[in-house]
């Protein structure tokens, strides 16, 4: 049976320069994986981000009860993305924003907030 021995924490020598520094902190960064989690920003221009504003039975239904408004957006677009463009575009006031994947699209339900 082999005994396991500890490993001991190894202590890099202090840097001489700068340069050394960045060097080994960027190296600390690389494997404790701190560039692996970058998020995306997409820029997606306002235009691009609604593509249609829904006007069926149900979006009516929806827009008279509970002020909301139903549009297909943009699947890569983001909700404040989304919140962003229709306030851009329409001047009107979100106060929420629910988002819908299906195979067709993506839709958005939009609350308008009450004056």
């Amino acid at each position: 049976m082999m005994l396991k021995v500890k490993k001991e924490a190894v202590i890099p020598p202090a840097p001489k320069t700068e340069a050394n520094y960045k060097a080994l902190k960027t190296k600390k960064a690389v494997l404790k994986g701190v560039h692996s989690h970058k998020k995306e920003d997409l820029n997606i221009p306002h235009l691009a981000v609604t593509q249609d504003i829904k006007t069926l039975k149900f979006a009516r239904k929806k827009t008279e009860d509970n002020n909301t408004l139903v549009f297909i957006v943009d699947t890569k677009a983001k909700k404040h993305q989304i919140k962003q463009a229709v306030k851009k575009l329409y001047d009107i006031n979100i106060a929420n924003v629910n988002t819908l994947l299906q195979p067709d699209g993506e839709k958005a339900y939009l609350t308008c907030s009450r004056l």
